[in-house]
């Protein structure tokens, strides 16, 4: 299968996994998750580039292991995904969505870490009711967003932005998105910058 190929699948699954997701919860997805309206599509101030280091940081996870990024150093990739908060509808998808794309990851030497400044209690619900996912889930709880901080993306709100920092072996930034809070980031480009790595 060729990359475009590859991508276009991907697409059609994310499209399908957004469509399960609603269907499987149907009425409660509604019930159980937030709907804060339309956001400021960004609320911070940058503070990486693509070429800084990026600034390690150990966080209790869901899993009830402390993980640290600098773990990872010359081992793995590391995409870091922040999502605003838990229970709500955009990030209910977008981590789920996650699950399909696996593979892709794996065939990148890549992990993914997810983070959110919701706490431990709160993230062991809300990916329960979503299933479970394969990665990491860190609460940045407590300092109350210290991590996010140290990454530019918090907000005035105190919750993170929707972002992703894409981390190679050495420790090094390659791939910044901090995206429009109220839109979903697309598999498809995350995808190309995954390819972009070094083999």
């Amino acid at each position: 299968m060729n990359h475009k190929t590859k991508l276009s699948v991907l697409g059609v699954l994310v499209i399908a996994l957004v469509s399960c997701y609603s269907s499987v919860f149907g009425k409660d997805a509604a019930v159980s998750t937030y709907d804060p309206g339309q956001l400021k599509a960004i609320d911070s101030t940058p503070r990486l580039k693509v070429g800084d280091t990026a600034p390690d940081f150990t966080l209790p996870s869901v899993s009830g292991e402390k993980i640290s990024l600098g773990q990872y150093r010359g081992k793995k990739n590391v995409l870091i995904s922040f999502v605003p908060a838990a229970w709500t509808p955009v990030c209910s998808q977008q981590w789920p969505g996650y699950n399909i794309a696996k593979d892709m990851f794996d065939g990148n030497d890549t992990v993914l870490l997810g983070i959110t400044v919701d706490n431990i209690p709160t993230l062991y619900a809300w990916t329960g009711q979503m299933g479970h996912v394969w990665f990491q889930v860190l609460s940045d709880f407590w300092p109350h967003g210290a991590v996010a901080q140290r990454y530019g993306v918090l907000r005035s709100d105190g919750t993170s932005e929707r972002a992703l920092f894409l981390v190679d072996k050495q420790g090094n930034v390659r791939f910044i998105d901090v995206h429009d809070i109220n839109v979903m980031p697309r598999l498809e480009n995350l995808a190309q910058e995954l390819e972009k790595l070094p083999k």
